[in-house]
């Protein structure tokens, strides 16, 4: 191999140099820009109507950021269509810091699994994740007249020595409620017969009646009802316990790599500057740390996560991912 010559090592050099110093140039804007930013109002889509748990998760952010930074956090509800118009306007709005969103499981991991190539987005690769906030563990819960269970493994039993004789309630067909009530009859090899309700509070009063034996559900709604002795809790979604049930141990505990866990977070549209991206993203995660932010968060049943932004990506794949393996495996098909 030939060895440069010393003019060719000046000319290496000198390239070296310059192509450092446009890098530096390249990368001095983008610098100023997040040093300075925002300087303008900044637009905070939310998916869902005013006065849910993920409506009470931004404005809180928001003004958080806007009391910190100086200037407007403005929230904007967008509901409908299952979250997905409001991820629809997060998608599309200029790259620039200025359109924020939060995002949650449904528009960016379960609805595009369940309904494939019916979306103007992408769930993924359209978005820039920035934190992910929170989650809300669901809790498997058995009526307690019809099912003879009080643990875990005897109603799996219970579930194979009657295949299919059963019934589970969700609040709709690709509710997050009953993908995680078909993952776990897939990792345990049981069946039984979905019946969708529209919403979470007639499946809960048809479960207590007797009409369905079990469900996944949010512990809003069935926590209540197992404290009266009326339905039995079997188990929480999430890898870890639950605040709100400390004594009921996770799914996972019997059933390995079980890990049912609606999130919400906050993202912004894929191309966002980087250093925009990891600022919003540090200051977020800064103030979810805080006693108050944490309090808000357990009194509306949020588990607080407060991810890094490269945290929350994986884990909106990881989602992605695995919805649409229960879907195809389980045979979901949208309504």
């Amino acid at each position: 191999m030939k060895h440069p010559t010393r003019r060719q090592i000046v000319w290496l050099s000198a390239s070296a140099a310059i192509g450092l110093a446009a890098s530096v140039m390249t990368s001095t804007p983008a610098l100023a820009q997040a040093a300075s930013y925002p300087t303008k109002p900044v637009k905070f889509v939310v998916p869902v109507p005013a006065g849910g748990a993920a409506d009470m998760m931004a404005r809180m952010i928001a003004a958080h950021l806007q009391a910190k930074w100086g200037q407007p956090f403005v929230v904007d509800n967008r509901p409908g269509a299952g979250s997905s118009l409001g991820r629809d306007v997060g998608a599309t709005a200029p790259p620039d810091g200025y359109t924020i969103g939060m995002g949650n499981i449904a528009a960016n991991a379960i609805n595009p699994a369940v309904r494939p190539g019916t979306f103007p987005y992408q769930p993924v690769k359209d978005f820039a994740a920035i934190s992910l906030v929170g989650v809300t563990p669901l809790i498997l819960v058995v009526n307690a007249q019809k099912v003879p269970s009080k643990t875990l493994p005897e109603f799996i039993s219970h579930l194979k020595a009657n295949p299919g004789k059963l019934s589970y309630g969700s609040s709709g067909v690709g509710s997050s409620l009953q993908l995680g009530m078909e993952l776990m009859l897939l990792k345990t090899g049981t069946s039984m017969v979905h019946v969708p309700y529209k919403g979470s509070a007639p499946m809960v009063a048809e479960l207590i009646a007797g009409q369905t034996e079990a469900s996944m559900d949010a512990a809003s709604t069935s926590l209540p009802h197992v404290k009266t002795g009326k339905l039995v809790v079997l188990g929480v979604s999430t890898k870890e316990r639950a605040f709100f049930a400390p004594e009921v141990a996770p799914i996972a505990d019997v059933i390995p790599g079980f890990n049912v866990r609606p999130w919400h977070g906050v993202m912004a549209p894929a191309g966002t500057p980087a250093d925009i991206i990891s600022k919003l993203s540090d200051e977020i995660q800064a103030f979810l740390r805080t006693p108050d932010a944490e309090a808000k968060l357990r009194a509306a049943g949020v588990v607080r996560v407060g991810s890094s932004a490269r945290d929350f990506a994986l884990a909106m794949d990881e989602d992605f991912e695995l919805y649409k393996k229960v879907v195809k495996d389980a045979g979901i098909k949208a309504d």
